[in-house]
Parts: structure tokens; sequence; C-alpha cells
């Protein structure tokens, strides 16, 4: 357990100098040097329990949003944005009451009968801790990797004490430097002579700087501060996310062995593998019907993680499925685990005709609920985890490659299964499919996940917009012109609409929904036109042609805009 709170303190401070931190700097800073409205009077005692007091709310609320707030959400039925607009209305009272002395009054009122509210100075200590319980909705810190496992950990309801432990860890490491800046403030506010001389003007400054800060929070302009400032503390998170210690910590490794972390060649002992309980639909098997221990019993298993959409799945496969043809009348089952990355790759009817279209013989089973993937530790698309007789995993393979060592890995087993047994040859696959040079990297078109490749104005937000191109492309990434309506997995065209890519790779692919459209454009010329219609899926845009260019595409209304993807 201490690890695990070691952990969680490092993450928590690193995550705490990150640029995502900025723009609750100067709210802390004010709201630890303002006093409460219920007195202006440069006499009243100086209270010590503020900075703490706020801290902690911060640290509280912080930590019961990062557990159980998609929970409560979809119980209630509401939105998951409620908490971030409660906690900017809350700044813009608490701003509006520093201005303006009666509001700050109206917002104290139902707590001035609790003791806790009213002494140790006249702000009291209640009073302070619910102010930071609200700024706390507000704290969205950068994700790491301990982040990322209270995330999933929320999201699916697998909440042990191990975990609580982990979040308050992480929560109050991520709140130190606050700690430090809300104590500045009240510091200043004590020291200063004209600050005890003009308390009614400084909280009129201050009021301003917390609507300030609202205004821009609703235009989400801190985070294109935070995209325009290095990501200074990368290098940490990377030590963190390699960490041995820190994996164990977070439940992520089932052994040290680099060949279960996909990191060297050979066997290993893995652990015992999981199965398939909580998975959802099965295709290729007598009548739907899950595979279970018993069926695999005595035969060599290879799991493959992939989603129909994933253009390195797709590049994958067809190495899964020579694998497959070759040595199943040897003993080997595959079962493929479709875990979706969107929505649309919930629907069983469009992983249905994937599997058609992808020729996929073997057993597959729909992961909607994430149950397999959780339970293999997975973290990756496409990954392959190989299972020997016993029902023991060996090795793990993630990403693309290694299809040498992987095939070598299954005919090892084979072998240990039945000794003797006469295998066919190698199928001996090249890396022909995994582009050996650089490419751009995979991009989505959303309000959630564009960071980084999106370059145009105004920011990818929900719902309708007209957007410009900038003056230039800059490489790896994608602008929009005309109206698009931007949702949180796709952008949709609506007039005049026009995507331009600046890329570099041998073929660009798209990930497209929706019916119509789409004019491709190369060197300022129209190449081909591509037929969008029916539910999403994967379109080739080009095919050959120079590494480096700028595409447009010319997009009619209707159309879907998912993912470029790159080969």
């Amino acid at each position: 357990m201490l690890t695990v709170i070691l952990v969680g303190l490092a993450g928590g401070l690193v995550t705490g100098v990150s640029p995502c931190v900025l723009p609750m700097l100067p709210i802390v800073f004010v709201t630890g040097g303002s006093r409460s409205a219920v007195s202006d009077d440069a006499e009243d005692p100086p209270n010590r329990w503020r900075t703490p007091a706020i801290i902690a709310g911060i640290v509280t609320s912080f930590s019961i949003i990062s557990l159980l707030g998609t929970l409560i959400l979809s119980a209630l039925g509401l939105p998951d944005s409620v908490l971030r607009w409660t906690g900017i209305v809350l700044l813009i009272l608490i701003g509006v009451g520093l201005i303006v002395p009666q509001v700050s009054h109206l917002l104290e009122r139902p707590f001035a009968r609790m003791p806790a509210f009213t002494s140790a100075g006249r702000g009291g200590r209640f009073a302070p801790y619910l102010l930071g319980i609200g700024l706390g909705t507000l704290y969205v810190p950068c994700a790491g990797p301990v982040l990322a496992a209270i995330s999933v950990a929320g999201a699916t309801g697998q909440i042990g004490w191990r975990t609580v432990v982990l979040t308050v860890a992480f929560a109050i490491g991520a709140a130190l430097p606050l700690a430090v800046f809300a104590a500045a403030g009240a510091s200043l506010s004590r020291r200063l002579a004209a600050y005890r001389s003009r308390q009614r003007t400084f909280r009129i400054v201050g009021g301003v700087v917390l609507i300030g800060l609202a205004a821009a929070l609703v235009v989400d302009a801190p985070a294109r501060l935070q995209a325009a400032l290095p990501s200074y503390t990368a290098a940490a998170d990377r030590a963190l996310s390699n960490s041995d210690a820190v994996n164990d910590a977070l439940g992520r490794s089932n052994s040290g062995d680099a060949a279960c972390r996909g990191e060297a060649d050979g066997l290993a002992d893995c652990g015992a593998a999981p199965g398939f309980d909580g998975g959802g639909r099965w295709f290729n098997t007598a009548d739907g019907r899950p595979l279970t221990a018993s069926d695999l019993r005595g035969r060599v298993v290879l799991v493959d993680f992939w989603t129909y959409s994933c253009i390195n799945c797709l590049r994958d496969g067809p190495h899964v499925r020579q694998w497959y043809d070759a040595y199943r009348s040897a003993g080997l089952v595959v079962v493929g685990v479709h875990t979706p990355e969107f929505a649309f790759e919930k629907d069983s009817g469009n992983v249905a005709s994937a599997i058609g279209a992808e020729r996929i013989d073997y057993p597959v089973v729909q992961d909607n609920d994430y149950a397999i993937w959780q339970a293999f530790g997975n973290r990756y698309w496409p990954a392959k985890y190989l299972i020997d007789a016993t029902g023991r995993i060996r090795a793990a393979n993630f990403g693309e490659g290694r299809y040498r060592e992987v095939e070598n890995g299954i005919r090892d087993l084979l072998r240990a299964a039945s000794p003797g047994a006469v295998l066919p040859a190698p199928v001996n696959t090249a890396d022909t499919s995994t582009p050996s040079s650089a490419v751009s990297p995979e991009m989505y078109l959303s309000s959630t996940r564009s960071s980084g490749v999106y370059a145009g104005s105004p920011d990818l937000t929900n719902g309708p917009n007209d957007f410009s191109l900038a003056a230039r492309q800059p490489d790896d990434t994608y602008g929009l012109s005309g109206r698009f309506d931007v949702g949180d997995e796709s952008v949709t065209a609506r007039a005049e609409a026009r995507i331009r890519l600046a890329s570099t790779a041998d073929d660009v692919n798209a990930v497209l929904g929706g019916s119509g459209r789409v004019v491709v454009h190369q060197d300022g010329r129209p190449d081909r036109v591509i037929d969008v219609d029916g539910v999403p899926r994967l379109y080739r845009l080009t095919d050959g042609g120079p590494r480096s260019r700028l595409l447009t595409f010319d997009v009619s209304p209707g159309v879907s805009w998912f993912t470029f993807t790159f080969g």
C-alpha cells in the first residue's frame, strides 16, 4: 500500500507542475488571498485555515469526481459537461461576490449558522472548504499513467480501496503546487500594507480576474495556451509509464519478464489466461455460442485485440489470418476480441460487416464493455497474447511488427502441446504491411481528440460552426473551411465544406460515414471522387504518390468524417 501511495503522490506532483494546471493558478492565488465578504474590516484576524481548507476541498472534490463522477452522472441521466459548467457558474458567482458584497452575503447565508463557518476568523473553516469543493470541478489535470488508471477504474466502476488510496494520493500530490500559490496569495494579503488599507479595491480586482477566467474557460482559451507551451513534463511521464514499480502499483503488469510486455523474443510465464467472461455477441462459432475454458483446453490460443476502423489493426489482420489458415489443423485457435474505439463500432451489424469484408473465419467476440480488455490488462490496438495448452499466457505483442517472433512462439507452443507433430512450413511473413519509414500519426476529427493535429479557426467545439483555414497548413495537421457540425467523434459537412490535410505517407485513408461524395484534390487538381454511403467504414483516399503532400477534400453535405489514417 505504501508503494501505491508513493506512486499516486509522484504522479500527482508531475501533473501538478504541468501546463494543464496553469488556469488554476490565478484562481487559487486570488481566492487564497481574499477574505470572506462577511467583513472588509482590516482589523479582522486573518483566517489561517483558509488555504488548507481550500486545498482540502479541491482534493475531496477531485477525488470524488474522478472515481464516481461518470457513474453518478450516468445514473442521473446528466451530461458529462454538467460538472464543468457547475464549476464555471460557481467561479462567476464568487467573482461577482468579491465585487458586490451583497451577493457574497447571499451565498454565505445558508451556512451562517454553522460554527465552523463563522469561527477561526470571520471567513470560518467551512466556507473555504466549500469553495475548494467548487474549484475541484474545474481542475482538469493532464492525463498521465496514474490518472489514466484512475479514469478507467471510475468509468468501469471497478473501484476498490487500492484505487481510492491511489486517487487521494494523486489528488494531494497534484494539489500541492496549488497550495503554494494559495499560500502566496494569503501571505501577500496579510503582509502588504497596501492590501490592508485598500481591501475593497483588491477584492474588486480579484473578482474581475475570476470572472475573466470563467469567460476564458467557457471558450476553452486555456487549452490553446497549454497547446502552445512545451510539454516540459513529458520525460517524467515517460519515466512513470516505463517504470516497473509504477506499473505494478497500477496493476498493469502480470510479470516482470520483457516477453510479457512485448519487448523481447521467446516465451515466459505471464500468468493464467483470464478467459472471455463479460464479452457480448460471438461470431463464427456454432450458433453464436461463447467459447469456454473447456473448449480451449489442450489447445494453443492466439488472442487478438482489434477494432475494425483501426488502420494498424487492418494492416495487422492479414498476418493473423495467415497463421490461422496455416496452423489451425495443428491445433491453433485464434480468438478475435473486438473492443470498440468509437460508439458506432459497438453495433453488431457493423462488426459483422467488417468480419465479412476482412474474410475473418476464426471466432470473434464483442467486448463493448471492455470486460475482456480489462481482464487482460490490455492497453493497445492491436495486441496479441499467446496462450499455451495449459491455459497460461506465454508471450504478448503490442502494435504492428515482430511477426516472425510471434510465429516462432506459435510453433514452439504447438510443438510443446503435441511433441512430434509435423508443422507446415513457416508462413515467414515479412513486415510488408507496416510502413518502414516515418508516417503521419492517426488524426481524429472531433471535439474531444483533435489536440495537436487540428490547425484552423475557430477551435473544434461541439455544435455547428463556420470554419476557415490557416494561411499555412503545418505538417501532420488538418484544417476545415465552410460549415461543419462538430461532435464528440466526428465532424459532419453542412455547407461549402472543405478539409485540408498536410501529411507524410504512401497511402491516405479515412473513416467516413453518412451519404454523399468526397472530391480529392492533389496539387490543386481533382484526383478522384469517393462515393460515401452507409455505416462508417474505412475508405482509401490515395494510392501511392509523393509521401509528403498537401491534399484538399471537398465534402458534400451529410458526410461524417471520423479519422485520417496513414500507411
